[in-house]
């Protein structure tokens, strides 16, 4: 699947259906459920870097999400499949900007993106921390081999209301 290029130029990282229990009154995926599924997208691709659940005890260190935002381009509805994308946009000594895109697995249309700003921390001072050199070698090199790819136009939009 993390071989799988999407059109956006982001690796496949996740697959998952709406769940029942996930729909709203309105017959669609309530958004706090976006938020889970992008959240199973996050976790798959810090497995791929070799940052998932077993690097917390081998490091004393994590990654936390400090901020997000989400776009919803179109609704989906229970038994829907879905496929999340992952890009890393940029990273530093101790944060990643990390975008993903979620599609319609079937027809592949674009359902909603989220972009994130994630710190790594120090689980024993529970404080920022720069990653270790080997995971900072991983993802300077994920950045280097990820597939070419367009700025996601969703990126560092800004909510608001424009005055008429």
């Amino acid at each position: 699947m993390a071989d799988t290029l999407m059109p956006d130029g982001g690796r496949l990282v996740h697959e998952e259906s709406v769940q029942s229990g996930w729909v709203d009154y309105n017959g669609h995926m309530n958004v706090a459920y976006y938020v889970l599924v992008f959240d199973h997208g996050t976790d798959a691709f810090l497995q791929l870097l070799n940052m998932g659940s077993d690097y917390r005890a081998r490091t004393a260190s994590s990654d936390f999400v400090v901020e997000s935002h989400i776009n919803y381009m179109r609704e989906v509805v229970e038994g829907e499949p879905l496929q999340v994308a992952s890009i890393l946009l940029m990273h530093d000594a101790k944060r990643m900007h990390l975008f993903h895109h979620m599609y319609n697995g079937e027809s592949g249309q674009l359902c909603a993106t989220i972009e994130l700003m994630i710190v790594h921390v120090d689980m024993v001072s529970r404080r920022s921390a720069p990653f270790p050199e080997e995971t900072l070698a991983r993802l300077q090199t994920y950045m280097k081999d990820q597939a070419p790819f367009n700025y996601p136009e969703q990126a560092g939009s800004v909510i608001g209301i424009k005055a008429r």
